[in-house]
């Protein structure tokens, strides 16, 4: 998979010295721009820390990362989903986790129903909830209005960014 993006701590907050990350537990994702019949993007909103950010998680031993982004999409946005392309892989390194993390991105169309996730209750005492952006230009905005403040979410926010734009030519030749 194509490398679309490598995010450290000193590109998100100035100052920052990055550390050495030959120690750094790995930890595999998925992750996915979701997109349903009218072109709306699946986002989850993540209310306590005011930021957006895109479905999927970890990839759970036995699973390779397609399984794991099916499981991830049911529970987190309620959405069975065809991968209709890959968009790339991110790889971040988290001081603060001492973690080196990989995401396999996707691009995947919502099929059939919309149910209610099914959240784990560290997400439930996030404040998520799912939200369709009307598009991929609103899904764009949304997340670098987003604020960028909070550690985690400077992360998260500066990753699936480059997701999001890595995913928009492939969206837009795809629907």
């Amino acid at each position: 998979m194509k490398l679309i993006a490598t995010i450290r701590d000193s590109d998100l907050f100035e100052g920052v010295i990055d550390d050495d990350p030959k120690d750094f537990r790995i930890r595999t994702a998925s992750r996915a721009v979701v997109f349903d019949d009218l072109k709306q993007i699946a986002l989850l909103k993540v209310n306590k820390h005011n930021y957006y950010k895109l479905p999927g998680g970890g990839i759970e031993e036995g699973e390779d990362a397609q399984r794991a982004l099916a499981r991830e999409l049911l529970e987190e946005i309620g959405c069975k989903t065809e991968v209709i392309d890959e968009v790339g892989e991110t790889v971040q390194y988290l001081n603060r986790s001492q973690l080196k993390q990989i995401s396999y991105c996707y691009l995947a169309k919502q099929i059939g129903q919309k149910n209610e996730p099914n959240f784990e209750q560290s997400e439930l005492d996030a404040g998520f909830e799912v939200y369709w952006a009307k598009d991929i230009d609103e899904a764009i905005t949304l997340l670098s209005n987003s604020d960028q403040g909070d550690y985690r979410g400077a992360s998260i926010t500066k990753r699936d960014l480059a997701i999001l734009i890595a995913a928009k030519d492939k969206l837009l030749l795809s629907i």
